[in-house]
């Protein structure tokens, strides 16, 4: 009960953060809007696809009974691996979007646009969908509400070939792995872009050039820092355990059936990865004045 009233207050979080970015009343520009938009429907989709219509079928079995005689599990496998690509990858997205605003002032005008971030966004949902396509004929259409991993039948012609083994690897790689390096890439980036700007701006203004005021364009770079941790640190920490697991399980231990404290840790995964597509969005737009007026 706890789980579904923490997850459920995080449901509605994502709903009010995305009416109040559609509102744009609180002074970010549209191309962080649109990004931040993209970023809390998809987590919103999780939450539906993962949560409401695989979990807890799986806990509370006796009353979803019916789902067994629905044969669409491969489309929602499909769905349900799409969006979260699209979290991640929006989350990527919005980083390096970040990275140019700070980092190249040249390039700025030219990239961090409205128009440009709704083509990056319909892009990566676009390779996000088509990538994950492959899940429809690998899993079979019926549920059978275990709670394993995964929650559609696998074909025997998938399971019993080294391609299985190959896919789930790929899929780990480019969902969390890639993401993982490239979000701790951009912010050391951009972080180092910040700090050597700030040292650059003291040696100008000198010990006293301030009078004793705080130097607001020091304290926009300080706040950007907080921020970029704040968001690459909740990713990186709420995905961990998910990723260790996952490697562990096919590395460690092959194709049989994980020990006791392997399924423990990949329940934990689950669902601090479900927590981590309810916090991005509210992590950076919490920290917005105007956004805090208006809820």
């Amino acid at each position: 009960m706890v789980s579904k009233l923490v997850f459920s207050t995080l449901d509605t979080v994502n709903v009010m953060t995305f009416v109040i970015l559609s509102r744009g009343k609180f002074g970010l520009s549209r191309c962080v809007t649109h990004y931040l938009m993209s970023m809390s429907v998809t987590d919103l989709l999780i939450i539906i696809l993962d949560l409401i219509m695989q979990r807890l079928p799986i806990i509370f079995r006796s009353l979803f009974w019916f789902v067994l005689k629905l044969k669409v599990c491969n489309i929602h496998a499909v769905l349900l691996y799409a969006v979260t690509d699209c979290s991640v990858w929006y989350t990527v997205a919005f980083t390096f979007d970040r990275y140019v605003a700070i980092c190249c002032p040249k390039l700025k005008s030219k990239y961090c646009t409205e128009k440009k971030a709704a083509v990056i966004i319909a892009v990566v949902a676009v390779i996000c969908c088509l990538k994950n396509i492959f899940w429809y004929f690998i899993l079979g259409n019926g549920y059978h509400l275990l709670p394993y991993t995964w929650f559609c039948y696998i074909t025997n012609q998938a399971f019993y070939t080294p391609l299985w083994s190959a896919i789930q690897s790929l899929h780990h790689i480019l969902n969390p792995g890639i993401p993982f390096f490239l979000i701790l890439l951009i912010n050391t980036l951009t972080v180092r872009h910040i700090l050597v700007a700030n040292r650059a701006r003291r040696r100008i203004r000198g010990p006293s050039g301030t009078g004793g005021q705080k130097d607001s364009e020091l304290e926009s770079r300080k706040n950007s820092i907080i921020l970029l941790f704040a968001m690459s640190g909740n990713f990186i920490l709420l995905w961990v355990v998910f990723t260790v697991n996952s490697i562990y399980v096919r590395i460690a231990v092959g194709n049989f059936i994980p020990s006791f404290a392997s399924y423990i840790a990949g329940e934990i995964g689950f669902m601090l990865q479900l927590l981590s597509c309810c916090t991005n969005t509210f992590i950076y737009t919490v920290t917005q004045k105007k956004f805090r007026e208006d809820l």
